[in-house]
């Protein structure tokens, strides 16, 4: 159901010999990249803002060639062309610098873009999410602060200070809370008219590439026995992709839905499967993988200061965070992770003290607190290179240092925060075939699906495109780019493009 209330009805499969039209476009996933995408295929157009300035001069240069001709309709790969910045990704960096000219820099200079919305342009799409709009934003603790800079959470054309203003509120800090994004980017779907796209409560269980031919000529029943087939389909025909799924109802059941696509988009991001250790015992009720696990254990009084240890593991701002929810309520900590505290890639000696006062008090105490020297905190220990070897029944877990000392911990129960994983089980091979490494599984940070990075189609599958996460752009602000590229080639392919 949708926020206005209304239920929007989903492609069903079609009857015995019945007639097919394919939907240009499914996305899959509508959080920032999934809204981003369905604002440009939607004819929301940006061009190039006369008389204004950018930092950059080769770049200026270039706007003024063509300031008739949308960015949308222009060579990506000129444009994008010997921009460096904080994303390997050239379109994300082109995007970013267009909409936020120098805020690297400390700046707040204009957007050099100024958007129009051409219907005759739109290309018909449906994104298809488990969450309202915001995708994976609506299951982080809405207080949790954000990592970026609030106005890089903004998507194009309306900026996210503009609307907090609205709501009569300030940034803390420069940076934005969960709760504030999850419902900026409803806000935002809302405001542009998007909505009539978005389906939400909806489930994807496989996405196929099958003939066009032989979904007419087959009935129902053959459609659901010719599940087996991989990517390609046998016949030389034009393919399609055909996309299953079920949506929940109000009253709770499951709906099942086909959907027939030409291209389709991931979105999905990387929230969905916690990384597990792989040890005996981790799956034991008191052992968990989330961070909701340590605040609803906080509601409900069953972990408190005077419980056992609440033993985190790892040393990302996931596991941060939860330390820091822990320390204000007053509920001891272990801390083990397996790095060095003065490990380069640990993601506390990259940020700024300044701006990020809080993670820079948690990597003091993890250097401070160490089992071997006490420090100034109360109710927390850190474990620096320490690893999990076992979690017991009787709620005591086994931890090896670097030197292989064991030592077992009475605890009151785990948190393991060692990342995540997308959850691409509805593709063929789970997506493995995509990634740039074809024999591992796909990861946004150590193997993103191959992507093309002007198009960000897939170079293993065409038609296929990967945003986001999945295909290495972790941060909302560098995700547009994707968008961009993928709804510029998108365009071209559904002959909207100008000549």
């Amino acid at each position: 159901m949708l926020p206005d209330g209304k239920m929007y009805p989903l492609v069903t499969r079609p009857s015995n010999k019945s007639g097919l039209k394919a939907l240009p476009v499914v996305i899959i996933g509508n959080g920032p990249s999934g809204i981003c995408l369905s604002y440009l295929l939607s004819g929301y157009t940006p061009y190039f803002k006369r008389h204004s300035l950018h930092p950059h001069p080769i770049l200026q240069r270039k706007l003024e060639e063509a300031p008739e001709v949308s960015v949308l309709d222009q060579d990506l790969e000129y444009l994008s062309e010997g921009l460096e910045g904080r994303s390997h990704s050239p379109v994300a960096l082109l995007f970013d610098t267009l909409q936020r000219p120098d805020t690297d820099l400390g700046g707040t200079a204009e957007s050099v873009l100024t958007w129009w919305h051409e219907p005759d342009r739109a290309i018909p799409h449906l994104v298809l999410g488990r969450n309202p709009p915001g995708g994976a934003w609506h299951s982080i603790e809405g207080s949790m602060v954000t990592l970026s800079k609030g106005e890089w959470m903004g998507l194009p054309d309306l900026p996210f200070k503009e609307w907090l203003k609205q709501k009569r509120r300030g940034l803390r800090n420069n940076r934005a809370t969960a709760e504030d994004i999850a419902q900026y980017y409803q806000h935002y779907v809302m405001k542009k008219g998007l909505q009539k796209n978005f389906r939400w409560g909806t489930v994807v269980t496989s996405v196929r590439k099958v003939s066009a031919e032989s979904i007419s000529n087959h009935t129902q029943k053959d459609l659901q026995e010719d599940s087996d087939s991989l990517w390609n389909s046998n016949e030389k025909s034009t393919e399609i992709f055909q996309v299953d799924g079920f949506f929940k109802t109000v009253e709770g059941d499951k709906e099942p839905f086909t959907i027939y696509a030409e291209n389709v988009v991931l979105a999905t991001g990387t929230y969905d499967n916690p990384t597990w250790l792989g040890v005996k015992g981790e799956n034991l009720s008191y052992v968990h993988h989330q961070l909701s696990a340590l605040e609803e254990a906080v509601k409900n009084n069953s972990v408190g200061i005077m419980s056992d240890p609440v033993l985190i593991v790892g040393a990302g701002l996931t596991a941060a965070d939860a330390i820091l929810f822990a320390h204000h309520c007053n509920i001891p900590v272990i801390h083990a992770f397996r790095r060095r505290v003065t490990d380069p890639g640990l993601i506390f000696n990259q940020l700024p003290k300044m701006m990020y006062p809080e993670y820079h008090k948690v990597h003091q105490m993890m250097k401070e607190q160490t089992a071997a020297c006490a420090g100034p905190y109360e109710c927390y220990i850190s474990l620096p290179e320490h690893h999990v070897l076992s979690f017991g029944k009787d709620k005591k877990c086994i931890l090896q240092d670097k030197n292989g000392c064991q030592k077992a911990y009475k605890i009151s129960m785990a948190l393991v925060l060692t990342g995540s994983n997308p959850n691409l089980s509805f593709l063929p091979n789970n997506g493995i075939d995509l990634a740039i490494d074809s024999d591992q599984p796909v990861n946004s940070k150590r193997n993103p699906i191959d992507v093309d990075p002007f198009t960000y189609e897939c170079t293993q599958e065409k038609g296929l495109y990967a945003l986001g996460p999945l295909a290495g752009d972790n941060f909302v602000r560098f995700v547009q780019g994707g968008a961009l590229a993928a709804a510029s080639s998108l365009a071209k392919k559904a002959n909207k493009n100008p000549p």
